[in-house]
C-alpha cells in the first residue's frame, strides 16, 4: 500500500530525539529557542514564536489584535477547517470569498468586495505550497477608500490604522513569491509542521513577525511568549534558574508552546530542508507532471511562476480530472484505491462542512472553490517516496479515470 503521505523519520532525527530525552529537558527550553532563531533566519524574519500547532498561531495573533464579537474576517472558502474555526473561537464572523481557477488561492477581486467597516484581518492560505498575489494583498489594505472603511478600536489596531493580514502558510514553508521566502511577505504568517507537513515536528508550528514600523517585534514576541503559556511571565526554563522561581500570571492566557521534543525533530529537518526536502519533492512533483502530461484529462497543479519569480514548496499535488462532476472524481478515488494507493480531496471547501452549513453558509456563493474541489484528486507525495511509487500512483490513477470515464 502506498500511503498517502509519510514523515521522514531516520536516524539522525532518532539521535537528536533520544539526546533531547537525555538531557533531562523535554518542555519548552533551549532546542525550542534555537529552532526559533533558525527559523526567523530562515525565513528573513525579525522573531519567530513557535506554538505546539499552526492552529494555535493563527488564534493568538486574531487575540493579539483584539478580534472579537462583531467583527469580520476574511478567509477563502477553500481552505481547512482550522482557518475559519480560529475566527468562531474569537466570537467574530468568517466572511468567506471565492478563489482563483488555476491556483485554488484567494480572489482578490473577490476580497475588496467582501471588505466592510467590521472587517479587522484577512486570511490568505498558500494552498498546497503555492503563496498567494501578497504584493496584490497588501496593497489593497492600504488603498484610500479600503485604510477609510477600517474601524479600529485596540491599541494594536489603532497603531497599525489598517485591516491586518494574518497569512495561513501552513502548507507553504520555503516556497518563495517574487524571490522572497514565506514568512516575509506580510504581517504575520503562521506555519504548521503536522505530521504530514514538509517540515516535521510531530505537531507543532510557527507564528513568523514580520510587522511594520513603529510595531516592535522582538516586544512582541515577549508578550506573545507570555500569552501562550497562560500568561505566565516566566517559562519553564526560566524559573529553574537559581531564586527564579517566583513568577506572575499577568492574564488569563493559553497552553500553546511547543517542547523540546518537537523543536529538537524540526532542527534536524530545517539543517536539511532546502538541500534534501525541498529538490526530492520538486522531483517527484517533476516526474508526476512528465507522466501525466500526456492525457488530455488531466490537468496539472500550478507550482511555479517563472514571470514573477514564484515557486511553490511542493506540499501537495491537487491533480484535477476534467470534464468530471463531484461524483465521477469519488468513483475514480474508489477505484485508485483498489488498486492499494491511497489518495486524498484537498479540500472540502468549508462552507460545505455541516457546523457551517448551520450557520447558513451555502457552497452555491463560491462557484469556482467548488469547482476546484469537484475534480481534484491528491496524489501521494513524500520525501521517501520512490520513482517507481510515483509510476504506480501514476498507473493506478490511469486505470481509475479510463474505468470511470467508460462508464460515462
Amino acid at each position: 500500500m502506498i500511503p498517502f503521505a509519510r514523515p521522514r523519520i531516520d536516524q539522525k532525527i532518532i539521535d537528536e530525539v533520544v539526546a533531547t530525552l537525555q538531557s533531562g529537558w523535554i518542555t519548552t527550553g533551549p532546542r525550542t529557542k534555537l529552532f526559533e532563531e533558525r527559523l526567523a533566519a530562515y525565513s528573513g524574519v525579525p522573531k519567530v514564536l513557535c506554538l505546539n500547532s499552526a492552529t494555535a498561531g493563527l488564534e493568538l495573533m486574531l487575540r493579539w489584535f483584539g478580534v472579537k464579537e462583531g467583527d469580520e474576517v476574511i478567509v477563502p472558502a477553500y481552505t481547512y477547517t482550522a482557518t475559519a474555526n480560529v475566527i468562531i473561537h474569537c466570537g467574530a464572523k468568517p466572511v468567506f470569498v471565492d478563489v482563483n481557477a488555476d491556483d485554488f488561492n484567494i480572489n482578490i477581486a473577490a476580497i475588496q468586495r467582501a471588505i466592510t467597516p467590521k472587517t479587522k484581518a484577512i486570511m490568505p492560505v498558500d494552498f498546497g505550497g503555492y503563496p498567494c498575489d501578497y504584493d496584490s494583498i497588501n496593497a489593497l489594505v492600504k488603498q484610500a477608500d479600503v485604510v477609510k472603511k477600517f474601524t479600529p478600536v485596540t491599541s494594536e489596531q489603532k497603531l497599525l490604522g489598517r485591516i491586518l493580514i494574518l497569512s495561513d502558510s501552513a502548507h507553504s514553508i520555503g516556497a518563495k513569491y517574487k524571490g522572497r521566502r514565506t514568512g516575509s511577505l506580510t504581517d504575520v504568517s503562521v506555519f504548521s509542521f503536522h505530521a504530514v507537513k514538509n517540515l516535521v515536528t510531530a505537531e507543532g508550528g510557527a507564528v513568523a513577525l514580520n510587522l511594520p514600523e513603529p510595531f516592535d517585534n522582538i516586544s512582541i514576541y515577549q508578550y506573545l511568549c507570555i500569552k501562550s503559556l497562560h500568561g505566565q511571565n516566566k517559562d519553564a526554563l526560566a524559573k529553574v534558574q537559581k531564586g527564579g522561581w517566583r513568577y506572575d500570571i499577568i492574564e488569563a492566557g493559553y497552553k500553546w508552546n511547543m517542547p523540546d521534543i518537537a523543536a529538537a525533530i524540526g532542527l534536524i529537518e530545517l539543517e536539511r530542508y532546502d538541500s534534501e526536502q525541498l529538490p526530492r519533492r520538486k522531483q517527484i512533483v517533476d516526474l508526476y507532471n512528465k507522466l501525466l502530461s500526456k492525457y488530455t484529462w488531466a490537468q496539472l497543479p500550478l507550482c511555479n511562476n517563472e514571470k514573477n519569480n514564484t515557486e511553490s514548496c511542493y506540499h501537495l499535488y491537487p491533480l484535477r480530472i476534467k470534464g468530471v462532476n463531484e461524483t465521477q472524481r469519488d468513483k475514480i478515488m474508489n477505484e485508485i484505491f483498489a488498486n492499494d494507493v491511497t489518495v486524498n480531496v484537498h479540500f472540502m471547501p468549508v462552507p460545505m462542512m455541516t457546523y457551517y452549513k448551520q450557520l447558513g453558509y451555502d457552497i452555491s456563493k463560491y462557484p469556482t472553490a467548488y469547482l476546484n474541489y469537484s475534480c481534484e484528486i491528491s496524489l501521494p507525495l513524500y520525501f521517501d517516496m520512490t520513482d517507481e511509487d510515483v509510476k504506480v500512483v501514476v498507473s493506478a490513477v490511469v486505470q481509475a479515470v479510463n474505468t470511470v470515464l467508460k462508464q460515462q
